[in-house]
């Protein structure tokens, strides 16, 4: 049974593109192991509150990811 642990810093993905990560991860595993599995691919998602991630030393916050996410 395949198991997809997600982490995302909180508040940066709304409940919409959660569920959208969630369907679209699910068919991708779909696609590699099979219509068989659909039923037992487990997505978890699991939220960092903000601070508690960094990258090259300097911790990470929504507002960082949102701007990558808006090009800036």
């Amino acid at each position: 049974m395949p198991i997809i642990n997600v982490k995302l810093i909180e508040g940066v993905f709304s409940s919409a593109q959660k569920k959208t990560i969630i369907e679209d991860l699910t068919e991708a595993m779909v696609a590699i192991e099979g219509e068989n599995l659909r039923e037992l691919t487990w997505v978890y998602i699991e939220e960092i509150k903000q601070g508690d991630l960094g990258i090259g030393g300097k911790t990470l916050g929504a507002s960082d990811v949102q701007k990558v996410q808006r090009g800036q």
